[in-house]
């Protein structure tokens, strides 16, 4: 099984980011953990994690509105 991330845009269309293959789920968060901010820097407003091709979950890099 690989691990990776799917990055996206605004209006939800896919947009270029880091091409990182991980062994574990808990290896990928780790990573975005890391990166999310240099990644929502650049454009990338959403991420989905994968397991191979199976959409594990996505997540949102906006600030939460209070």
């Amino acid at each position: 099984m690989a691990w990776s991330w799917r990055y996206e845009g605004a209006n939800g269309e896919s947009v270029d980011g880091p091409t990182e293959s991980f062994g574990s789920q808990a290896d990928a968060e780790s990573w975005i953990g890391q990166t999310w901010r240099e990644l929502a820097a650049s454009g990338v407003t959403s991420v989905a994690l994968l397991e191979d091709d199976r959409v594990e979950y996505r997540m949102s890099l906006l600030p939460v509105a209070e």
